[in-house]
């Protein structure tokens, strides 16, 4: 069985990843990486994000079998018969099964094991349990704290943005992935963390107090005449709330509305689709080609729902801003629906399938790419912004919001 996921590993998201029933997921980026893992960790991030579409009957083409009982069985022999300690069987066959899949070669496809992929669901429902409450990225080859969030732990103890993650418990974890480096963060709520972090070279150490952390799919505020619609992932339930956030705003009158993308991994396509929907009325949204042709699929927004269609919008994007979030800021922007402001997004155009294993494991595999109304493909490129305005980390931790204040003019 294979479910279908464009999720991207980019930045941890204390909180976003995923995939699942048509399960369409796109996920987020490069730059940043994991963004739905980490969320649990209290980590936010754009998230990894998933599913474009849920295959769960496509056709497999044949392939050369290789004999790898012969093959795997000389080199595990060679090893038991000389190491010089004791081996867990267990752990060399997933091993030898996650080495397998790294020969592709492809930075979205890889194999989870039955905890790994028990996660990664997690991640995708945003089912993200207690951390600490920061966004992380890889900058400059560092996995480094992007923006902490409101009322959480990190915020309050006086984490920043652009602090790089450099131990967990004394334990330097500084050559760790964002998704590594998320699983050290999160844990049970309750528990303690002490995080040490490089600011200005110097080393800074924090004792944490793991929290739930508040994890909703998108709310709403009023700011200057607009309605400033923030979405943080692309869940089951997204499509549905944002739309009652928009109709809810246009009730009491608002006529301009601004969306905010940034640090959103992505998600579900299906959700991508309906909050397009908002706008689109009918007309493409995503068009998804496979080398094969087993995975093509476009995917039009519904029709008669556009309510927000001519309604003022500017969409707000940045480097943590993937997958799914890229497939509504481009559709809009090849539309003309809305006018893109921020920093160039994060660059995931690929579609990844989900694929059930034994005993709980998954196997994620790149099946495809995704292109905009218009036949662009945005890999390791991203959306270009109609308007560039950027915002650094030190006008992220004095709330300085120049990106924003762009927008609500």
């Amino acid at each position: 069985m294979s479910k279908n996921t464009s999720n991207i590993r980019p930045s941890t998201r204390d909180l976003y990843y995923a995939s699942k029933p048509s399960n369409a997921k796109v996920g987020l980026a490069t730059t940043v990486v994991a963004c739905f893992i980490a969320l649990a960790a209290g980590i936010v991030v754009g998230m990894h994000y998933e599913d474009l579409t849920a295959y769960f009957s496509k056709t497999k083409t044949a392939s050369a079998q290789i004999d790898f009982n012969s093959e795997l069985n000389e080199v595990y022999d060679e090893l038991s018969a000389s190491f010089d300690g004791d081996l867990d069987r267990e752990k060399v066959i997933q091993e030898a099964k996650r080495g397998l899949v790294n020969a592709a070669g492809d930075t979205y496809t890889y194999y989870m094991t039955a905890k790994e992929a028990e996660e990664f669901e997690k991640d995708l429902s945003g089912d993200v349990g207690a951390g600490i409450g920061v966004e992380i990225a890889v900058r400059d080859g560092f996995v480094t704290v992007v923006r902490t969030t409101d009322d959480n732990p990190a915020q309050r103890a006086g984490v920043l943005a652009g602090d790089v993650i450099y131990k967990a418990d004394d334990e330097d974890i500084s050559s760790l992935n964002v998704e590594e480096v998320a699983k050290r963060l999160r844990g049970e709520a309750g528990t303690k963390v002490k995080l040490t972090v490089l600011r200005d070279g110097k080393e800074k150490s924090f004792e944490l107090v793991r929290e739930t952390i508040n994890n909703v799919s998108a709310y709403v505020n009023y700011k200057k005449g607009s309605a400033v619609i923030t979405l943080t992932r692309f869940d089951q339930d997204t499509g549905s709330l944002v739309r009652q956030l928009a109709q809810s705003a246009l009730d009491q009158g608002y006529e301009k509305f601004v969306i905010d993308l940034r640090g959103n991994g992505g998600g579900y396509v299906s959700a991508a689709q309906e909050v397009s929907s908002l706008w689109i009325d009918g007309e493409l949204v995503v068009d998804q080609r496979s080398s094969s042709g087993i995975y093509n699929e476009k995917t039009n927004a519904k029709s008669g729902q556009a309510i927000l269609k001519g309604k003022k919008t500017t969409v707000l994007i940045n480097g943590t801003s993937a997958s799914a979030s890229e497939i509504v800021a481009g559709a809009l922007q090849d539309y003309g629906l809305a006018t893109i402001v921020g920093e160039q997004s994060f660059g995931k155009g690929s579609v990844q399938a989900l694929h059930d294993l034994s005993d709980g494991e998954l196997l994620r595999v790149t099946v495809a790419k995704w292109y905009t109304p218009k036949g662009k493909n945005i890999s390791g490129e991203g959306i270009t912004p109609d308007k560039v305005v950027e915002r650094s980390f030190d006008q992220i931790n004095h709330n300085e919001d120049p990106q924003l204040d762009y927008a609500l003019k």
